[in-house]
């Protein structure tokens, strides 16, 4: 990992590599406008982070569908989404009923771009979670080098809260793959990534992986550019997964009749 990340990637520099500490989101007033990231609890063997961006839809990492010591794909049902889990505590739960891993994602492989640029999956829950305090993100396209983001995510020393990193930044991009400052660990695979749009917080990458890139902690991720509608067109290809019609994933710049609690969150 690390021969291929100075390859693809620029030396990062002392300033480049500077972020914010990560803040927890013990209370309530904390984490508002944070409820739609969650827990994935994944056949009770593993954590990894989700993120609502449709009432039924959570978008998060599709190496996070697959089980880590057989390589075979977890049963769906198996998966629990916990909405704004905190201290004991979700804001809703569901089971997930389908899920689907974009196609050109391989598990099972030493090439580790290969495995970051595609490494997103859809999750789609047993019941949508039609709650105005718990609103779906938008999404939006990859950000440009340099550019401030922002990453919420669960990790496995700090599972009961979700932690905020108001400010880390994109260290380089190479393709779909890009190289974050922000601070993550295992746990936070699947984290959303995200920059704002007047005042919005939107998601423009999916955590990947944690790496080192010349002796500097570094997270890797998936930009999202036609990842989303191409994980649609795969749930769509089966016909049982739609019954209750196309959820609508909204992007940015999308009129929309959501009113939002609003998430503290800094402007890119």
């Amino acid at each position: 990992m690390r021969g291929l990340l100075v390859g693809l990637f620029v030396v990062i520099s002392v300033a480049q590599a500077f972020a914010d500490e990560l803040r927890m989101l013990h209370t309530g007033n904390d984490s508002r406008g944070w409820e739609a990231v969650g827990r994935l609890n994944i056949n009770q063997k593993s954590m990894c982070t989700g993120a609502l961006i449709a009432p039924d839809l959570v978008l998060t990492a599709a190496h996070c569908l697959f089980d880590k010591t057989t390589k075979e794909r977890v049963d769906p049902t198996q998966i629990e989404f916990l909405a704004g889990w905190r201290n004991g505590r979700a804001s809703a739960y569901r089971w997930v009923a389908h899920a689907v891993a974009h196609p050109e994602y391989v598990f099972d492989t030493s090439d580790a771009a290969l495995k970051v640029k595609n490494d997103v999956a859809l999750l789609r829950l047993s019941q949508p979670i039609n709650n105005k305090s718990i609103a779906p993100f938008e999404t939006d396209v990859r950000p440009r080098k340099g550019a401030t983001v922002g990453v919420v995510s669960y990790a496995h020393d700090r599972a009961g809260s979700p932690s905020l990193q108001e400010e880390c930044s994109v260290l380089a991009r190479q393709g779909r793959m890009l190289m974050f400052s922000c601070d993550i660990d295992f746990g936070s695979s699947g984290a959303p990534v995200f920059t704002t749009r007047n005042g919005t917080p939107q998601i423009v990458s999916v955590i990947s992986a944690k790496a080192e890139a010349r002796g500097q902690q570094v997270a890797l991720g998936s930009a999202l550019e036609t990842q989303i509608d191409e994980l649609l067109a795969e749930m769509e290809a089966e016909p049982t997964v739609f019954e209750r019609g196309a959820p609508t994933v909204r992007r940015a710049g999308q009129e929309s009749g959501v009113v939002r609690s609003g998430a503290k969150f800094l402007r890119p």
